[in-house]
């Protein structure tokens, strides 16, 4: 019977210091020749029980056995001998070396090396599995999803039997998402044991055999895929009934809020364009998505309207009021604040942008009112105090207190306090980058709701966002960047995902 399971594990236990447990007796097993997927919310203790299976941590207690047999697995290496190899969620690779150079890396072999034998080994695997790779192309030229394709040949090629990937769709669109499944289906059908680590239940739903779910750490149970639905799946990580809806009000009162205009910005050593001629308007009462692949100039849109980051070139226009306009490219992050303009920005790097890591919770919802006070030393703390305490309730923050340092909260916990602080703000412009990155599925539609209430209130809210199907839910229209260029702007309620992944691509949709 031992045989039929790929992986057992068995009362697994993982701590970090005395108060922090990771996992705490968890139980499950994966079957020869399936799909696997491992839900949980964020913390719930996923990634870190799949790293003690690649080698990367070693359990405290309990037992892992691999085709029956009982592992010791201290180092990847042992991990590797098993044939237990794991795609991580960011990619370990040199850039300037090709496919097939990082694919043998480290690899034992005689001192001169047959490429033409590498690669025609490479390429036996690729069509094995219906990869599409070019083993002589440099690393550094290829998309994300292409990148993925040499971290999934580079573990097969090492002859891995099991594999684990870890949130393996984060970052493709939809289209690539689609093939990325095939390779799967197809390695499935070839013997592979798969495990998928991730957070999107639609595509749990579409992949999987089975789901095991943890929560807090603690191995809640398996279920078959064709017994489950997303409400019942949502209920085994939470712990209760969760409305999986999104309340999207239709837009009232909308006229332009925010203009941009053939805004340019180059990169940091200036040798190229990050965005390039970027023009639209954001209009009050409506919630503008901004879809893309990471790192196609997200960012940089946003710190550029909030003058945090230098302009090549454009113009930026901001209208309090119906007839008046004040023109913001000109101005720097503090002129836009003390001017009194309404802006809010919730950035993509919490402690680096948002908030002082050593600072508690109170003083860090000071940081927006600090400028305004005529003596630092008497600086009111009692009503960024009491704005702190409501922060803390409605977005249920987990805290041993107001005077806790936000360094010692959990990234979820970190983002509530900066989009609660934020929001509180009333602002007439609210920009948000990846709002629910790190949260449960109950504060996420919190953070949802939150949003609605700041476009009935007549804001424009510009949120950007890597989970197309809430973009879809939640956004009047959508921005879709490529390449750091608009690639079109289209109707949330009547575009789809197929749409948003061809765009994101750049590429138009086939008539």
């Amino acid at each position: 019977m031992a045989q039929e399971y790929a992986i057992e594990l068995k009362n697994v236990t993982k701590r970090f210091g005395e108060k922090v447990i990771a996992n705490d007796n968890v139980s499950l097993n994966l079957r020869k020749g399936e799909i696997l997927a491992i839900l949980g919310e964020n913390g719930s203790g996923k990634t870190t029980l799949m790293n003690m299976l690649s080698g990367i941590y070693f359990p405290d207690e309990g037992q892992i056995i691999v085709n029956g047999q009982e592992a010791l697995i201290r180092s990847p290496k042992d991990a590797f001998d098993l044939k237990i190899g794991m795609i991580h969620q960011h990619f370990k690779l040199i850039e300037i070396m090709t496919a097939a150079q990082n694919i043998i890396l480290g690899l034992k072999g005689p001192n001169h090396l047959d490429m033409k034998a590498i690669r025609a080994s490479i390429e036996e695997l690729t069509n094995r599995y219906g990869f599409d790779l070019e083993p002589d192309r440099k690393i550094y030229t290829m998309s994300v999803s292409q990148k993925q394709t040499v971290e999934i040949v580079k573990v097969l090629y090492r002859g891995a039997d099991i594999l684990i990937l870890d949130e393996p769709t984060a970052v493709l669109t939809p289209q690539e998402t689609e093939k990325l499944f095939d390779v799967l289906r197809n390695m499935k059908k070839a013997g592979k044991s798969i495990i998928i680590i991730t957070h999107k239940l639609n595509e749990v739903l579409e992949i999987s055999d089975r789901v095991s779910v943890l929560r807090k750490g603690r191995y809640i149970g398996t279920v078959d895929t064709c017994d489950a639905t997303a409400e019942s799946l949502t209920e085994m990580m939470v712990g209760e009934k969760v409305t999986l809806d999104i309340d999207r009000t239709e837009p009232v009162d909308v006229r332009p809020c925010l203009e941009v205009k053939g805004l340019n910005v180059k990169s940091a050593d200036g040798t190229r364009n990050v965005l390039s001629d970027i023009t639209f308007t954001a209009n009050t009462g409506e919630i503008l998505g901004i879809a893309g692949i990471s790192g196609n100039g997200q960012k940089e849109l946003l710190e550029s309207i909030a003058r945090l980051q230098e302009m090549e070139s454009g113009e930026i226009k901001f209208y309090p009021e119906p007839g008046s306009c004040i023109t913001l490219e000109d101005k720097k992050a503090d002129e836009v604040l003390q001017m009194g303009i309404r802006m809010a920005f919730v950035p993509e790097d919490r402690l680096g942008m948002g908030l002082v890591a050593s600072m508690d919770i109170t003083d860090n919802m000071m940081l927006r009112s600090y400028n305004k006070g005529d003596n630092p030393v008497f600086t009111d703390r009692k009503t960024p105090r009491e704005l702190a305490q409501r922060v803390v309730d409605k977005l249920e923050v987990v805290t041993p207190g107001l005077t806790t340092p936000v360094r010692r909260l959990s990234g979820g916990n970190v983002q509530k306090v900066l989009v609660g602080r934020e929001i509180a703000s009333g602002p007439k412009v609210l920009m948000v980058a990846y709002p629910v990155r790190g949260l449960d599925i109950n504060s996420s539609y919190a953070i949802y709701n939150l949003l609605n209430d700041q476009k009935k209130k007549g804001s424009a809210v510009l949120c950007v966002g890597e989970d197309l199907d809430v973009l879809l839910d939640l956004c009047d229209r959508i921005l879709v960047l490529a390449g750091g260029r608009i690639s079109g702007i289209v109707d949330a309620r009547t575009s789809t995902k197929e749409e948003l992944g061809i765009l994101m691509t750049g590429g138009k949709e086939e008539a």
